[in-house]
């Protein structure tokens, strides 16, 4: 469940006037999972503060590592078990006796599904609205006496024995639920009416309604999160579709009504095809999705961003409905890669500005979906023709990912920033550099930092040869333009695609700008041969007129 798809709100407050209580809660929204914990550490152990604490991190970190070939309840219910263990032999160890104690409620959401688990007596409702009948449901069961007088007496908990056996269940979710968890400071002084309603305004309304009640002197620490669910992760679905995936595919094969034609690229994975007379690109899962999931959850995010990004930037996309095999259909677009194109011959000035303000504009168009392409090179540009005029389309929908994202070396090594070589997130800046090396090549045929291997560690001491010195024909403004979208020093480097487009778009408004390698006598050679001239001719006048 992405950040845009998921709304979170939590808050706790301590009994009464003091500053910390025993609950602790957090919630972290991953790329592919929601992962919410409330823990209520038993007060009348010495450390159950601790105890909460130590549990929420745990869990956390435990279930965003979790093995990909585990199972959500395998995991949920092993970590859970893992946990409570430690809680347990670190009381014994260190106080002889159960101290380390807390409540746990636990859910994780991925996709369409709610996955969850409670022990002890800190809860976990549903609301969900169905044709106008609002209905809240407690998902979770306390572990607490049922004898009158004794409720609040927990029959289980975290780090209460060694062993532990956690109430665990599995809901599918809708559009508009919403999810409440909460401590025992809760739910003891609203009624269930009182949740449904105050959900609606999230987890710092229902902990304050609760504390006016007492003036703001709370019997007991309360916490609640609220998980609203604005839209349900359609991925998952494309992800669980039982769909055909060949070792291999040949030319003539029809694939739902498609003829495959010729494979585009060596994989022999994107195939021109044909259908009806009309030409177009089908792109398949690779072969070792079959058992690797994370090459499927790579296919099927790629699959969702080609389907979702409708703008000129790119080719049109499309998942035929009735699809028995794993692919995704995209239009056809006659040309060349930008790569071919430049190799035979270095891109003109014009349309170099061009290829410039298309790259800006296209990522500029991304950011706006906290999206960045991840791999602009030449490779994934294709030059083709349209009312003869040449124009630039982006083809490559498996790099884009979340903004600031740690993809790590995700990309082409000779396109990464400097900082990325040194596990920093994607960003604007990353993608401003990429597009610096874009430019520069196509101008140069050369690369600034030579070309760079996989895994390589490369040097970016040295200075940037100018490029005006491999082509002449690049104005002094694009220059500039150029060497400070390749800066290594983030510091000096354009900040945001905004601002390197408006010096695009207005070369008189450039200044000029120096590698701060290059001496003094590179950066205003003419300079000095006017004044070493000049000087010249001073000193043989004067030693003319001597003599």
């Amino acid at each position: 469940m992405s950040k845009q798809n998921i709304e979170t709100s939590g808050l706790t407050l301590a009994k009464g006037t003091q500053l910390k209580g025993d609950d602790f809660f957090e919630v972290k929204v991953m790329e592919n999972i929601t992962v919410a914990v409330v823990c209520d550490g038993v007060g009348s152990a010495l450390q159950g503060a601790q105890a909460a604490r130590h549990t929420t991190n745990f869990l956390i970190n435990s279930l965003k590592n979790r093995p990909k070939s585990w199972t959500m309840e395998k995991s949920i219910k092993h970590f859970i078990e893992n946990i409570n263990r430690v809680l347990y032999l670190e009381s014994m160890a260190e106080y002889d006796r159960e101290e380390l104690v807390t409540t746990l409620a636990l859910v994780v959401i991925e996709g369409d599904r709610l996955y969850g688990a409670n022990v002890g007596d800190s809860r976990i409702y549903l609301h969900r609205n169905i044709d106008g009948d609002e209905q809240l449901t407690r998902l979770s069961e306390d572990h607490s006496m049922d004898e009158e007088g004794m409720e609040n007496v927990l029959m289980a908990a975290m780090g209460l024995e060694e062993s532990v056996s956690p109430y665990y269940f599995e809901n599918n979710l809708l559009s508009g639920d919403k999810i409440l968890l909460c401590s025992d400071g809760l739910y003891n002084e609203l009624a269930e009416e009182e949740l449904s309603s105050g959900m609606k305004m999230g987890a710092s309304f229902l902990v304050k309604k609760a504390s006016k009640l007492y003036d703001d002197n709370l019997p007991d620490d309360t916490t609640a999160i609220v998980l609203e669910i604005n839209e349900v992760d359609p991925r998952l679905r494309l992800k669980q579709s039982d769909l055909i995936i060949h070792e291999s595919y040949k030319v003539g094969e029809v694939i739902d009504g498609y003829i495959l034609l010729k494979p585009l690229i060596q994989n022999e994975r994107t195939w021109l095809c044909e259908k009806r007379g009309f030409k177009y690109v089908m792109k398949f899962v690779p072969y070792e999705a079959m058992n690797d999931e994370i090459m499927l959850d790579l296919f099927v995010k790629e699959v969702w961003m080609a389907k979702r990004l409708k703008a000129g930037f790119f080719p049109k996309a499309v998942i035929p409905k009735n699809r028995t095999h794993r692919y995704y259909i995209m239009s056809f677009i006659e040309g060349q890669t930008l790569k071919e194109y430049s190799a035979k011959k270095s891109l003109s000035v014009d349309l170099s500005v061009e290829l410039a303000c298309f790259l800006l504009k296209m990522s500029h168009f991304l950011m706006k979906y906290d999206l960045v392409h991840g791999d602009i090179k030449p490779e994934n540009i294709i030059l083709t023709e349209r009312k003869g005029k040449l124009v630039f389309k982006m083809v490559d929908f498996g790099s884009i990912t979340e903004a600031y994202s740690n993809v790590t070396r995700a990309g082409t090594p000779s396109y990464l920033a400097p900082e990325r070589f040194k596990q920093a997130p994607v960003n604007e800046q990353t993608e401003i550099y990429a597009i610096g090396v874009t430019l520069y090549e196509v101008l140069t045929q050369k690369f600034p930092f030579g070309e760079i291997e996989p895994f390589q560690n490369p040097s970016f001491e040295k200075s940037i040869k100018a490029p005006s010195k491999l082509n002449p024909k690049i104005p002094a403004w694009l220059e500039s333009i150029i060497l400070r979208a390749l800066d290594t020093d983030t510091d000096k480097r354009y900040s945001n695609y905004s601002e390197m487009q408006y010096e695009v778009s207005n070369p008189e408004k450039v200044k000029p700008y120096f590698d701060k390698n290059i001496s003094f006598i590179e950066r205003n050679e003419m300079m000095v041969y006017k004044v070493g001239f000049i000087t010249m001719f001073l000193l043989n006048f004067v030693q003319m007129f001597w003599f």
